[in-house]
C-alpha cells in the first residue's frame, strides 16, 4: 500500500473506531505472518508491557502462523500506531 493509500485506510479506520466504540477499550488485532519465529517475535515485543494477550497459531501445512493480540488502548491513534509498527515486520499481513 503506498503512503497516500495508507493514509487514507488509517483516517477512515480513525473515524470508523471513534464511532464504534467507546474508549478506552479492549482492541483484537490478527497478523499473519511466515512461521519464522524471529518474525513472532518482532510482533510480541512491539506489545511487551501493555498487558496484550497473545495467541499464535500455525496453518495446517505450518508455513503461516496466526497471531491474535487483544490489548487495552486508549484511544484510536493507539490502535493506529501498533498498526503501523506492525506493518514494519517483513512479510506481516494485518487482517
Amino acid at each position: 500500500m503506498d503512503q497516500k493509500n495508507s493514509e487514507e485506510f488509517y483516517s477512515r479506520l480513525r473515524e470508523q473506531l471513534k464511532e464504534s466504540t467507546s474508549w478506552p477499550s479492549d482492541y483484537l488485532y490478527k497478523f499473519i505472518v511466515l512461521s519464522e519465529p524471529e518474525k513472532i517475535a518482532q510482533i510480541h515485543k512491539i506489545f511487551d508491557n501493555t498487558g496484550a494477550v497473545i495467541e499464535s497459531k500455525q496453518s495446517k501445512k505450518g508455513k503461516y502462523t496466526s497471531v491474535s493480540v487483544t490489548v487495552n488502548l486508549k484511544s484510536p491513534e493507539q490502535v493506529i500506531e501498533k498498526y503501523k509498527e506492525v506493518g514494519k515486520v517483513e512479510g506481516v499481513i494485518s487482517l
